[in-house]
């Protein structure tokens, strides 16, 4: 693997430094400890709040406490990569430094295997991070990680399945993962923009893509079926967030229940938008039950089809996402759920 980083403790970009020699005498080396664990630290560092200085501070303090290699991530999937490569490494911990995004990569590549994933926050949502109860500051985070250093406590996670691709928290087809598509062709702006950014292209979809001739598509699964334009997919709750606001599409979702929950949004009318729009942000509220959404809990398989043809008699693609990621655009989504398929550490 390539070298490690280090670098001196300065403030971290939350303003808070980063504990190394400074830490409590609990959390100190020292020649009664047993040998580090060995750690594989995985870094994008094209992510939304990933430097350089920030990289190297983080791997700097967890050197106090843990065998640390430090890799950086050099093209999209490259993290799946060095995720495989690590499974005979002698690796103790695969660490996922980065968005959702990265977390993807990591867990394509080391599910199914006893290696187990801690996330440090580098993204813009961060809702592996959240979802697991791991807190969503770096600085925070990383002093968690340390903490844990005498005993890792593993558990396993579901991973759901996308046409292949395994996704972690949410996957779907149609308006949010056209959001996805848009968002992911302007890397700066994504970047500046957070989840103002994504909610602006969401509704820019929605008008012009949506409203107009949207991709309609069937559902089929053992919980029911039914046909919309919009297949959004929970593997665990909540969907995602905005800004500190989390935000719920489904229901019955669980990272660790063996099933997937799915909402189908049957139509695009701009009277329904601001309704959904309060429902999704405002706990009290139930999505499912708005007259615009069908929803399908206990999903452990299920297809969605375009139904919609183009001017040539072929059937129109529709795009799909996975951890709010852009995979691609298919004219079939084929979903299913690996149970217990990640093991983690919160």
């Amino acid at each position: 693997m390539p070298g490690k980083g280090a670098g001196p403790a300065e403030p971290s970009s939350a303003g808070r430094p980063l504990k190394t020699d400074g830490a409590p005498a609990s959390a100190r080396p020292n020649s009664s400890r047993p040998v580090k664990k060995r750690m594989l630290v995985i870094v994008n560092p094209y992510a939304t709040t990933v430097s350089d200085r920030l990289r190297n501070l983080v791997v700097y303090a967890l050197q106090g406490r843990y065998d640390v290699e430090a890799v950086a991530t050099q093209a999209k999937n490259h993290a799946t990569e060095i995720g495989r490569e690590a499974i005979d490494g002698g690796f103790d911990l695969v660490v996922a430094f980065g968005g959702d995004g990265t977390v993807n990569e990591v867990a394509n590549g080391l599910a199914g295997t006893d290696v187990p994933v801690f996330v440090l926050p580098g993204g813009s949502a961060n809702v592996v991070c959240r979802t697991l109860g791991i807190p969503s500051d770096v600085v925070d985070a990383t002093e968690y990680l340390l903490g844990l250093a005498d005993e890792l406590k593993p558990r396993n996670i579901d991973l759901g399945l996308a046409n292949g691709r395994r996704f972690v928290f949410a996957s779907g087809g149609g308006l949010d993962a056209s959001a996805a598509k848009g968002v992911d062709a302007r890397p700066k702006l994504k970047r500046r923009g957070g989840p103002w950014f994504y909610a602006s292209v969401a509704v820019s979809s929605f008008y012009t893509e949506y409203i107009r001739n949207p991709v309609r598509m069937s559902f089929e699964s053992e919980a029911g079926s039914t046909e919309g334009i919009t297949a959004i997919v929970q593997n665990s709750d909540p969907y995602t967030y905005f800004g500190d606001r989390p935000v719920r599409v489904c229901e019955g979702a669980a990272i660790d229940n063996g099933t997937l929950s799915v909402a189908m949004l049957s139509r695009a009318r701009q009277r329904d938008l601001p309704t959904i729009a309060t429902r999704i942000l405002i706990p009290r509220l139930s999505t499912p039950s708005h007259r615009a959404v069908e929803h399908f809990e206990g999903v452990r398989e299920a297809r969605v089809t375009s139904v919609s043809r183009d001017d040539g008699g072929a059937f129109r693609p529709f795009p799909v996402h996975v951890d709010g990621d852009h995979l691609g655009d298919f004219g079939e989504l084929e979903l299913g759920v690996e149970p217990g398929a990640l093991t983690v550490i919160t």
